[in-house]
């Protein structure tokens, strides 16, 4: 059994854990523990996204979770949403490392547009009546995407979302 790597992004309220080797495979909790369990508990849902990228996960991957990093969070780890880069993401991907990056990456993108197109576009509230539609949720992650990658220096126009 081969751990997966992890680390931590620490909040005081909320801490996210993010499988280092796999993008989009991280949640969050209300302590590391708890984010740990939730991301575990994670691994049979990003399986088919890892599978279609022509990477599989191994069976094992939630099984044994190894914290290689910690991070103190900020005002975007309390909001709800992961916003301070590991350490580990500044270091240069071999071409080799950043293929398997992208082609993961790109089967996380195309997993959101597949359900996406099968979502109603009016989706069930919460108990308290909160929530949002499905326009405005894919509004939001095209719009945190473009930030993003504002930070890394890049300028790309958010896209308009196209189940309109």
């Amino acid at each position: 059994m081969s751990p997966t790597r992890v680390y931590l992004e620490v909040g005081a309220k909320r801490v996210f854990a993010s499988a280092a080797d796999w993008p989009g495979w991280c949640r969050s909790g209300r302590d590391e523990p708890g984010a740990l369990e939730a991301l575990a508990s994670y691994a049979a849902r990003y399986r088919p996204i890892a599978r279609s990228a022509g990477h599989p996960l191994p069976a094992d991957a939630g099984d044994k979770l190894t914290v290689e990093e910690r991070v103190k969070g900020n005002a975007t780890t309390e909001f709800g949403a992961p916003g301070v880069p590991c350490k580990a993401d500044s270091k240069p991907l071999t071409p080799a490392e950043l293929k398997r990056q992208a082609e993961l990456l790109e089967a996380c993108w195309k997993a959101l547009d597949q359900i996406a197109a099968h979502a109603p576009a009016e989706l069930r509230k919460g108990p308290r009546g909160g929530g949002r539609d499905r326009d405005k949720i894919l509004d939001h992650v095209l719009g945190a995407e473009a930030a993003y990658a504002r930070a890394l220096a890049i300028k790309p126009r958010q896209p308009a979302t196209a189940l309109r």
